[in-house]
């Protein structure tokens, strides 16, 4: 572990400085800390994968997933209290898709990621 640390203490103050500077302040950390935790969950990306192909209802997802409506239905309130999917409705029908690109370049960099 030695290897690993510093052998004696040298603080780069010009650098500190700029990074003090730039950090995000804490709610902005939380904030972000939050969105991450969403995407934490297996079942949510499954869902933002197929909506990343197509705007699906919620019957298309449960029979793209093999999922119960109501099991769909929660993990999509989820996504949609974090903006990371929208809706809209016609009719009695109710279709989702990824809210914008920026949500879209979330997910393919997390695949890309693991894919290297």
């Amino acid at each position: 572990m030695a290897d690993y640390v510093c052998k004696e203490t040298h603080v780069h103050e010009d650098k500190i400085e700029k990074i003090i500077k730039s950090i995000p302040n804490d709610e902005m950390i939380i904030r972000m800390s939050e969105l991450y935790k969403v995407f934490g969950d297996p079942t949510r990306l499954r869902i933002m994968s197929c909506l990343e192909l197509s705007e699906l209802c919620v019957c298309d997802i449960c029979s793209c997933l093999n999922m119960t409506k109501s099991a769909v239905s929660h993990q999509l309130k989820i996504l949609r209290d974090s903006h990371l999917v929208k809706f809209r409705k016609v009719g009695k029908e109710v279709f989702y898709s990824i809210n914008d690109d920026h949500v879209s370049e979330i997910f393919e960099c997390g695949l890309s990621h693991i894919n290297e």
